[in-house]
């Protein structure tokens, strides 16, 4: 149990809405796709899923903030939701089936609830501060751990893009990591830091991320009794950057990827 579970029961409600636009949407001969200032993609579905996620938030929480990728929004609240209608939107106009809705609360600058739905996957991750992380499946819902690996040369590590480290960080800085490591991968986005939260991957560094696009993993990983920092070592959701792990790693990883 947790204090948050209304707020959880409230997530995974605007989950089901955004899975409904999203499905729908997926593939779409007709799906209308626009370029932001920063070259990032938008489809029609992204904005169509703030909206309706939006417009729920108004109704059931009025006096919360809303900050979203596509709508904008502020984090100077004492709680603000923060949404990614599509984190993935290149795999999701691609019809590569790896992308999600990422939904999370943060009170007082903290994520205290987190919830990614990826139906295209039939997936979905939660979970609410001191209630636990959990999965379903089509095995069904279960609880879940980060991995028990002690020793960075039997590591599983990931990123999303290793052309973002020449720009944002070092490419050196990631490959001394996947060189200390056991293997390396690049499932990328929100899929690598939900597979820490379920023990899968051990590891899963970024150089370069928004509040929207990680804000669940905080509690979801760490409530998974993983850690989730920035790579200066700070827990944060908000500091452009993370690396997630399952906790017994974390120090190793930060001293040859960290900043």
């Amino acid at each position: 149990m947790s204090r948050h579970d209304a707020d959880l029961e409230l997530a995974l409600r605007l989950a089901d809405a955004a899975d409904a636009i999203t499905s729908a949407r997926f593939r779409a001969h007709d799906l209308a796709v626009e370029r932001k200032p920063d070259r990032t993609p938008v489809t029609d579905a992204d904005v169509a899923v703030e909206d309706a996620v939006r417009a729920v938030l108004a109704a059931d929480r009025p006096d919360d903030v809303v900050m979203g990728e596509e709508r904008g929004g502020t984090l100077d609240a004492q709680r603000v939701w923060v949404l990614d209608p599509i984190d993935g939107t290149k795999n999701f106009l691609r019809g590569v089936p790896v992308w999600a809705t990422l939904i999370a609360l943060v009170e007082d600058g903290v994520p205290v609830v987190g919830v990614v739905s990826s139906p295209a996957l039939g997936r979905r991750w939660w979970a609410a501060a001191g209630g636990g992380a959990f999965m379903s499946d089509h095995a069904g819902e279960r609880a879940i751990s980060v991995s028990g690996v002690r020793a960075l040369e039997d590591a599983y590590v990931s990123t999303t893009d290793l052309k973002s480290w020449v720009e944002y960080h070092t490419r050196d800085a990631f490959l001394r990591l996947v060189d200390a490591t056991w293997e390396s991968r690049a499932f990328g986005d929100f899929y690598q830091h939900c597979l820490v939260a379920e023990g899968a991957l051990d590891l899963a560094a970024e150089c370069v991320a928004n509040p929207w696009d990680i804000a669940p993993f905080q509690v979801l990983v760490t409530e998974a009794g993983g850690r989730f920092t920035s790579l200066a070592g700070e827990e944060r959701y908000d500091g452009g950057d993370v690396l997630s792990s399952n906790g017994h790693l974390h120090d190793a990883a930060l001293k040859l990827v960290g900043r």
